[in-house]
């Protein structure tokens, strides 16, 4: 799956600035820009400060908070100038992503610390498209931009909305500007870049519903994989994820994690989960290594470091790992990072009731009851 990011920014910013110059000369300080309490002005500006906040974030390799800085127009600038500075902010914001390797992230609050070239570019392209639809609200005039715009931000930076009609009508839904039929209007919302785990060796890296999509149709989901890779169950994986996404089930922090090598940026692996926790606060993960890279401790050290994070939370008790009889490695696997074999009545009830597959052993991994016992 090619990097798209800059040619999508490229796209939202031409788009924003050939519907803004239709009316350059109107007044853009003294009308509010849609339902914001902003002016279109205000508005305007906005977008030209995300764009090279969000250019700084990557070039500077932020870790920890915003890089210090922020741009002020000049006095006097006029309507098209303001047009001018976000062309160019644009242009900066595209120049940084195709200049930044994958694996680098930088500071962004929400929700995770941290966010990818791939979730600046959708956060980029959100501010852009949204934004210009409030201006273009305010004055009286008609917005909507190439469909491929708003789905490449559904499909990156809010992976927990259920797909809808149409991805433009979607996204002013999710950011409480428009209705959808059957849903209720929003009132509160944020987006979500992936999750990253690392380890020692490796990054656990969330894959998004884009780079779900690229993997189950035979792409490489955005990743550099070892030869061989990917694994087909993380094809499958990918197409299960997909599918809970397209139901509007899916929930980020338990869905389909690649395992990228730190020492040369290389994927290996994937690991994930069969669904969200049930009511019990149970899951079940999966995990497979390309065939090359077996042996070497990945696999663990991926399922320790997932199960860590997962039984830290309030809504997890426990983790369970389905495997089969004759898989010694994978039953190896599992204990090296902590799980045992089920009881002998846990696993009869998940044969009976969970409906498992009698060739399968279950092993199980707990964390602290809600009562500490």
């Amino acid at each position: 799956m090619r990097h798209m990011g800059g040619e999508r920014v490229t796209e939202a910013v031409a788009s924003c600035v050939a519907l803004l110059r239709t009316v350059v000369d109107q007044d853009w300080e003294g009308v509010k820009a849609g339902r914001l309490e902003w002016s279109c002005r205000h508005t305007a500006e906005h977008i030209a400060s995300d764009l090279i906040v969000y250019a700084g974030q990557l070039a500077g390799r932020a870790q920890h908070a915003y890089v210090p800085f922020e741009i002020t127009l000049d006095e006097g600038t006029d309507n098209e100038g303001l047009l001018h500075v976000i062309e160019t902010t644009g242009a900066l914001l595209t120049a940084a992503l195709r200049t930044t390797p994958p694996e680098v992230r930088a500071f962004h609050p929400f929700p995770f610390r941290s966010a990818n070239r791939e979730g600046f570019a959708a956060m980029g392209i959100a501010e852009v498209l949204l934004h210009t639809h409030d201006i273009a609200e305010g004055l009286g005039v008609a917005y909507e931009p190439a469909a491929e715009l708003p789905e490449f931000v559904l499909t990156t930076i809010f992976p927990h909305i259920r797909p809808g009609p149409d991805a433009w009508h979607t996204l002013l839904w999710a950011t409480a500007r428009g209705d959808l039929p059957a849903r209720a209007p929003v009132t509160e919302w944020r987006w979500n870049n992936n999750l990253v785990i690392p380890t020692d060796r490796l990054t656990l890296q969330g894959v998004t519903p884009a780079a779900a999509a690229d993997l189950s149709k035979g792409g490489d989901g955005g990743f550099t994989w070892v030869v061989g890779g990917p694994f087909e169950g993380t094809r499958e994986a990918a197409g299960m994820m997909l599918k809970a996404y397209e139901g509007g089930v899916h929930r980020p922090e338990f869905g389909l994690f690649v395992l990228v090598r730190k020492e040369d940026g290389l994927a290996v692996g994937g690991i994930g989960f069969h669904g969200v926790p049930d009511e019990e606060g149970l899951a079940e993960v999966g995990y497979d290594l390309v065939e090359g890279v077996r042996g070497r401790g990945y696999a663990s050290e991926a399922l320790r470091a997932l199960t860590d994070h997962s039984l830290a939370r309030d809504d997890v008790h426990a983790l369970i790992a389905a495997i089969h009889e004759d898989n010694a490695p994978s039953q190896g696997v599992a204990g090296r990072a902590g799980y045992v074999r089920a009881s002998v009545g846990e696993e009869r009830s998940a044969h009976e009731e969970r409906d498992m597959d009698r060739e399968l052993r279950l092993y199980v991994r707990r964390g602290v009851t809600p009562h500490g016992e």
